[in-house]
């Protein structure tokens, strides 16, 4: 049962995927978005790769709970994505993944450039880990 986590941006779409008992969550990569049906199309074949059950993605919301601008383009993409790919999609709180995984690249004194590299793929990591440690 592998389940695949998102971190959806307007310029890259953080990925990461379970381990096959769903206990651990494991960054994969980053994607850069192009157009839509590109990105569609990319995870699509990550879905198919990994043989994903289920896709957590990260839902950010204001710290006063509400939805933002951000939030509900991330709702749009992920009702499209559903469309397409055909596997059930849940969101999840991201507040402060994006915060924790900066945090913790810079315990571990990496150059701004390699953390520009993976921070997308690492808020994913937080994203689906939180989920999978909530179930």
């Amino acid at each position: 049962m592998r389940i695949l986590g998102l971190d959806v941006g307007d310029k890259t779409i953080g990925v990461a995927v379970s381990d096959p008992l769903g206990l651990t969550a494991q960054g994969i990569t980053t994607i850069n978005r192009k157009k839509e049906d590109d990105d569609i199309a990319e995870l699509k074949k990550i879905c198919e790769e990994y043989s994903v059950e289920t896709i957590v993605c990260g839902l950010p919301k204001n710290m006063n709970g509400t939805l933002g601008e951000q939030g509900k383009k991330v709702l749009e993409f992920c009702n499209i994505l559903k469309e397409k790919v055909k596997i059930p999609i849940k969101m999840w709180d991201e507040r402060l993944t994006t915060a924790a995984a900066e945090r913790a690249m810079l315990e571990a004194n990496l150059s701004r450039a390699k953390r520009k590299k993976i921070v997308d793929k690492m808020a994913a990591t937080y994203i689906l880990q939180g989920y999978l440690d909530s179930v």
